[in-house]
């Protein structure tokens, strides 16, 4: 495993130890208990910014301000002034794309070659939402009623849209909310995680700076436990939109009964990628490899347990681990970095303590295993990307969502007995396949209970392609025509003409 020196980095416009206010009604405004909370740079512990610590209070101001302008003048904004307005801060994100993309390394830790890539994806998700912005339509039915009545459906935006999302992207993830409310006419209360809120802030100023009016977009950065809790069980918010992990997501199912506001949830998995033994083998060892190890693990579906023909079992996951041992782990804002740090000291406690389990399980870590804790990476939240070999279905680190460079490498057999294997886990989010056999690819696509099916590649992201979960990986589903959907209500009139 090779490691990148710390590098020092010129201060960043807007990650430069300077204070942060929260986004209410177009103003920039302090919390109303002046409560404040530090933002730091997870590869070096460098302060980059104090940041208003919103709750309750400010919750309640903000889902205020969302309904008067949803209920004001946003309501008269007709489809094409919202496609413009999109397109708009996609000129601007792309102006600024690069100070972007650093931010986004500077919070979360994400390496700047993984950040820079979120170009394709976050323009074309936003001039995606813009086209569906004048695609929303109706449609007449023909009723079989007697006599002359007419009937026809109209689509409305579902109102104002509470949106939490989590750290481990928040760039991608900002985009993923607001694009489709305003597409739709909705207004939004965006409650980014208060390990990265810096991304989402400064979004929000380039949102105010295309024209987007007053109210329509809030941004209260805060704790989940206080301003997350307050906007999920807001008797004013109509939808709640969350990204995170199951156990939040189901205290938001229980939050939202109050006023049984709409629901959509991208939760966690625990995905399995399975390697057949006649696969392309130098495509599926980096594959399966950065299945896991990309974004230092930090991926909702991420493909951690990882099924390996028997056949094949030791050499390619002997191919693997020196696969990792050869990645390049440091500083994110590196461009040769290739796995940048954790999150947050307690995300590195909440690894390492599974890489202690796996062992005291019986597995055998190939390559990895601990926390760097020598030179110049020991003062981040570093970790080796790990192979754990032998691996048996029912241990812990082949069930429980780690969220860690953490590969659980598990032998079959019998493809059948395979697939069962793959779906006995309470997630059903993502999932891959590697072979060069058609049949199999598309006999074990349909039998995977999961959201997404890679084959011959993993994590293939695009606008236009729904992305959701099965089982405790949540519903609903994000890109595509689909998570339009999510932000509108179906109304039905019936005219009688005769």
């Amino acid at each position: 495993m090779a490691m990148t020196q710390a590098i020092p980095i010129a201060r960043h416009p807007f990650a430069n130890g300077s204070y942060k206010q929260m986004l209410i009604d177009g103003q920039w405004v302090d919390a109303a208990s002046g409560k404040r909370f530090e933002t730091r740079n997870p590869a070096t512990g460098e302060l980059l910014a104090t940041v208003a610590e919103g709750d309750k209070a400010d919750i309640d101001r903000a889902v205020a301000a969302a309904r008067r302008a949803f209920e004001g003048p946003w309501s008269k904004v007709k489809p094409f002034e919202r496609q413009n307005l999109l397109l708009k801060l996609a000129d601007l994100i792309e102006k600024n794309f690069d100070e972007l993309s650093q931010l986004d390394t500077l919070d979360m830790g994400a390496p700047i070659s993984r950040t820079r890539a979120y170009r394709l994806r976050v323009l074309g998700m936003l001039r995606y939402y813009a086209g569906q912005a004048t695609a929303i339509h109706g449609e007449t039915i023909e009723n079989s009623l007697p006599g002359e009545i007419f009937s026809y459906t109209l689509k409305e935006p579902v109102g104002v849209v509470g949106a939490i999302i989590p750290w481990n992207g928040p760039f991608t993830a900002t985009i993923w909310k607001i694009g489709p409310a305003i597409a739709t006419g909705c207004t939004v209360v965006l409650k980014p995680a208060e390990e990265a809120p810096l991304t989402s802030l400064r979004i929000a100023e380039l949102a105010m700076e295309a024209g987007v009016p007053a109210g329509v977009i809030n941004v209260v950065p805060g704790y989940g436990e206080t301003a997350g809790a307050a906007l999920a069980s807001h008797h004013d918010v109509d939808k709640v939109a969350f990204t995170g992990s199951h156990v939040t997501g189901q205290s938001i199912i229980r939050a939202s009964a109050g006023n049984l506001k709409r629901v959509s949830l991208e939760l966690g998995g625990k995905s399995p990628d399975i390697v057949f033994a006649d696969a392309d083998l130098d495509a599926a060892v980096p594959g399966a490899a950065m299945a896991v190890f990309a974004n230092s693990g930090q991926i909702c579906s991420a493909g951690t347990r990882l099924f390996v023909e028997q056949a094949i079992y030791d050499e390619f996951v002997g191919r693997v681990a020196e696969f990792g041992r050869k990645l390049q782990v440091g500083n994110g804002l590196d461009p040769n970095t290739q796995i940048g740090p954790l999150v947050s000291e307690q995300q590195l406690e909440r690894v390492t303590g599974y890489l202690d389990v796996g062992q005291k399980e019986g597995a055998r870590a190939l390559a990895g295993g601990a926390r760097i804790t020598e030179g110049p990476l020991a003062k981040g939240y570093f970790v080796s990307p790990t192979v754990f070999a032998g691996v048996q279905d029912n241990m812990r680190i082949a069930q429980e969502e780690i969220f860690g460079p953490v590969i659980s490498a598990i032998a079959f057999k019998d493809m059948d007995e395979l697939v069962k294997r793959a779906n006995a886990t309470m997630f059903g989010l993502g999932s891959g396949l590697w072979t060069r056999d058609v049949s199999k690819a598309h006999h074990v696509a349909k039998s995977l209970r999961a959201g997404s099916v890679w084959v011959n590649c993993y994590q293939a992201m695009d606008p236009a392609v729904p992305f959701g979960g099965y089982k405790m990986s949540g519903y609903g589903r994000e890109s595509g025509k689909q998570h339009v959907e999510e932000y509108l209500n179906v109304k039905a009139v019936w005219i009688k003409t005769g």
